[in-house]
């Protein structure tokens, strides 16, 4: 009894095993059919072939039409390496111009995984990139010699204006971490680099397509699986249709050849960017093909750093420039009205403390100050309005609040650009003079410089542009933008909304009456275009490594403005020199797609004019 008792014991034991071997191998089958998608995928390879079908990239226009970035198509030549078979590789490397040594070298590159991340032998990788179209037509010929290769057809850009390249941007192959952020990517994909292309990424680049083809017992192509049913076709990018006006933007670099600095033309009403130059520039065309790389290398190591873009990533002194928006405070903050007058003996003295100025008539208020650019005016202005502590208690507070106004006329923070790169300048809070003086050690002549857009004080060209653009709209701004639309989508909301400083509008008037005074009869004079009313300020910024820099706003006409411009020039001396010519012809040019007989002499010396020279030069 007991014998049989412990045999019934032992086939539980054997039936209990073999429920648990039978249990592993369940899981373990589930694992490799269900779970792990690595052999189902062997096994879809050895069935089936799958090629990215690539969208057209969205195309880009001007403001008036004009097609200005387009696509061209481009070849690479892939290879799935479990199938290729033996073939001729002279011939191979021949047909592709290439020496047997670069034939090994890309080999041994796919293979390895350090350079090649995910590489399998199963799927398509790429052996070359950017064939030219006489390299495609040679091997469309031969490639049935080549069993494995395969041609994989591709978008590059193409650019009809060798102009706007900052703006623009350019297109390169994505990184690790492009694929890792976005699923979209695949290893050879292109993505966005830089300027429009980057910023309206997800709406340029479209929808890949796949196309599925079958193959047979050996691996061999067949033709479309189930005549093309399940493939799925590419869905092209969206166009856009660019603020920028392309002649406009071409003969504002031509003024700016042989100089360093920026140029913004802005239409006020929209916050449209009509023109966005940084120079020195680059033909956009040095970015495509397969002399991408070496080409980009090339503008990293140039000295004139091209690839920098000034007009929004380049923080200068605003000089006098800042003077208008000084005057918005003072008034706003009932420091003085328009019948406030302060002398100028040539310049400010104040304690020991002297800022130079040139000579015209003195004692004198805001509108006539802002025609002569006179310092010493601003610079009560500001010491009055810091030092009142009967109205503001401190020193401190009083900064505080002007400040908070500079930072209200688009100052001191990102104005939201629709471009990477955007600079927020530095415009200093009472903190940082705490910090550098100590508490309560600090008054409005020890900073006094920052009065006239000179100390701790950088603006951007396109925030002084954007400041120009707000006192000709006398009173309000919209987000400086370089996309007028996008095809068949909405544009976002926070491009096109009004922003109102907190400055009453009555006196943007009055700031804007001043600017129309320096163009009649200050320092603006060359601007005086013959039936067009212009409005400008002078700006020459102090430069401590060298010759002072050329700055100039200005909008016009003075009743309806329909263009506002910024044109900062480093180490070209006064504003008048060389920022009030460039920015007048800009206006100009704009405004009568011409320049008058009488002002050709003013355009031939632009035209001309070598400023790197002065680079790094005393006054």
């Amino acid at each position: 009894m007991r014998k049989d008792y412990k045999l019934e014991k032992r086939k539980y034991v054997i039936i209990g095993f073999l429920l648990v071997i039978v249990a592993i191998y369940v899981v373990r089958l589930f694992n490799l059919q269900v779970a792990d998608d690595k052999y189902k995928a062997f096994a879809d390879n050895n069935a089936f072939m799958r090629k990215t079908q690539y969208p057209s990239r969205g195309l880009m226009f001007d403001r008036n039409g004009e097609l200005v970035v387009y696509n061209q198509p481009a070849y690479d030549m892939m290879m799935i390496p479990r199938d290729v078979q033996p073939f001729d590789t002279i011939d191979f490397c021949n047909t592709l111009e290439i020496t047997r040594e670069q034939f090994d070298k890309r080999i041994a590159d796919m293979k390895d995984t350090r350079k090649n991340p995910g590489y399998s032998s199963y799927t398509p990788q790429k052996f070359i990139t950017q064939l030219s179209a006489q390299d495609y037509g040679r091997l469309q010929e031969k490639l049935y010699r080549f069993p494995g290769f395969f041609i994989q057809k591709r978008i590059l850009r193409q650019y009809n204006y060798p102009a706007a390249a900052n703006v623009l941007g350019n297109i390169r192959e994505v990184s690790p971490k492009d694929i890792e952020n976005d699923d979209y990517y695949s290893r050879g994909d292109y993505t966005g680099d830089l300027g429009v292309e980057k910023s309206y990424e997800e709406y340029l680049r479209g929808h890949k397509g796949m196309e599925i083809l079958i193959r047979n017992a050996y691996g061999r192509i067949q033709g479309r699986y189930e005549d093309g049913a399940h493939d799925i076709s590419p869905k092209s990018g969206k166009n856009l249709t660019l603020s920028l006006d392309i002649g406009l933007q071409q003969y504002a670099e031509s003024l700016m050849v042989n100089k360093i600095g920026a140029v913004v033309a802005i239409e006020p009403k929209t916050g449209e960017i009509l023109a966005m130059v940084s120079s020195p520039t680059y033909d956009p065309k040095l970015l495509i093909g397969r002399e991408r790389g070496n080409n980009y290398n090339m503008l990293v190591q140039d000295a004139d750093h091209p690839l920098f873009d000034r007009a929004l990533m380049g923080a200068y002194p605003p000089g006098s420039t800042f003077k208008p928006g000084q005057g918005l405070i003072l008034l706003q903050e009932g420091i003085i009205d328009l019948n406030t007058m302060y002398p100028c003996s040539h310049g400010f003295i104040s304690g020991g403390l002297r800022v130079g100025c040139h000579g015209h008539g003195s004692p004198l208020p805001l509108k006539p100050a802002l025609q002569t650019s006179c310092n010493a005016f601003f610079c009560w202005g500001f010491k009055n309005m810091v030092d009142r502590r009967s109205k503001y208690g401190s020193s401190a507070n009083a900064f505080e609040v002007w400040k908070n106004h500079l930072v209200q006329l688009g100052y001191g923070y990102r104005l939201g650009v629709d471009l990477p790169g955007e600079s927020r300048g530095f415009i200093p809070n009472a903190k940082f003079y705490d910090k550098v003086y100590g508490e309560n050690r600090w008054s409005a002549n020890t900073i006094i410089s920052v009065s006239i857009g000179q100390g701790e004080v950088l603006a951007t060209p396109l925030q002084i542009a954007n400041l120009c653009a707000t006192i000709a709209n006398r009173g309000y701004f919209i987000t400086p933008h370089v996309v007028k639309a996008i095809e068949d989508t909405v544009m976002p909301a926070e491009l096109l909304q009004e922003r109102h400083p907190d400055i009453d509008k009555r006196y943007f008037s009055d700031v804007a009456e001043g600017m129309r005074m320096a163009v009649t009869g200050g320092t603006c004079r060359l601007a005086n275009l013959p039936g067009i009313e212009v409005a400008g300020k002078t700006g020459t910024a102090q430069n401590p490594h060298g010759k002072d820099h050329s700055a100039f706003i200005g909008f016009a006409p003075y009743d309806n403005p329909q263009i506002a411009v910024c044109v900062y020039v480093e180490n070209a001396g006064f504003g008048a020199t060389y920022g009030v010519p460039i920015g007048s012809l800009v206006i100009e040019k704009y405004l009568t797609g011409k320049i008058s007989p009488e002002r050709k002499y003013i355009e031939t010396r632009m035209l001309e004019s070598n400023t790197k020279i002065f680079r790094g030069n005393t006054k």
